[in-house]
């Protein structure tokens, strides 16, 4: 079983997405919860400055962004679209 947590700008931001896609980003921790990389989630390391993150997408704009602590122990950083997260 993993343990996840929830930064506070992870949070946030997800309380100010539209609430269609707080939904979908439900359905998608449900899924993650069973298997991090299951391929409905396209999870991926990140590069460059954020070369120890992780993200997976929710739907085809939006992602999130997590962290593995240790073996079973996940933090999610933020979500957003990937202008939003990545800054491009």
């Amino acid at each position: 079983m993993l343990n996840i947590a929830y930064s506070k700008k992870f949070l946030k931001s997800l309380s100010r997405l539209p609430k269609s896609i707080q939904n979908k980003a439900i359905a998608k921790d449900e899924i993650f919860r069973i298997n991090p990389f299951d391929f409905r989630l396209k999870t991926h390391k990140l590069h460059g400055k954020q070369k120890e993150e992780w993200a997976y997408s929710v739907d085809n704009f939006y992602r999130a962004t997590f962290v593995f602590i240790k073996d079973k122990e996940i933090l999610f950083l933020d979500i957003g679209t990937h202008d939003q997260l990545y800054g491009k």
